[in-house]
């Protein structure tokens, strides 16, 4: 395996206005992964921040401003579509994490669940290699925000491009696949 391109960041931000209900959004790969050559995107880091906003002046405010109840958020990374919120088992997950927010004291816990992966052939990278053409940041709020609030989560994904052999191009295409399942 050898890297084309130092570290860069992809983001994305979703915007969670209701109770129990999943927001997704795709970041497109298809740039950097690339079949012929055996090209895929290392994950080495992904980080999930979670912000409040005023939506009636699109201004970030704090979370304590935006919950009248005890909530979590529920935030996940995958390198497949699933449709809804997944298990640690599933294969397809590159990362996920849970803030909660306590109304009673107004505080805030934040916990990674997994991080980096060590799912497959790709453990030996320090990382998650994906070759989808597509990532998909699903989140979810267990409690509806206050009136003209919202929570914003924002996913940070530190990674960088690299050219794989043709047995591990091989290996995580098959995984991939059989994730699909």
């Amino acid at each position: 395996m050898a890297a084309k391109t130092s570290t860069f960041f992809l983001t994305e931000r979703l915007q969670l206005t209701a109770a129990g209900t999943d927001v997704t959004d795709t970041i497109d790969l298809g740039a950097y992964v690339d079949v012929a050559d055996r090209q895929g995107i290392l994950v080495h880091d992904v980080d999930f921040i979670v912000q409040g906003e005023d939506t009636s002046t699109g201004a970030m405010t704090a979370l304590s401003a935006c919950y009248a109840a005890n909530s979590d958020v529920l935030m996940q990374l995958t390198d497949l579509n699933r449709g809804a919120l997944v298990f640690a088992d599933d294969r397809a997950l590159v990362a996920s994490g849970t803030l909660h927010f306590g109304d009673t004291n107004n505080t805030a816990d934040m916990a990674s669940d997994i991080y980096p992966d060590n799912f497959g052939p790709s453990s030996a990278a320090g990382g998650r290699i994906v070759i989808n053409d597509q990532i998909y940041v699903r989140a979810q709020s267990t409690g509806a925000p206050n009136a003209n609030r919202a929570i914003n989560v924002t996913v940070r994904i530190k990674c960088s491009v690299i050219t794989l052999s043709q047995k591990d191009f091989m290996a995580i295409a098959l995984q991939s696949t059989a994730a699909d399942n």
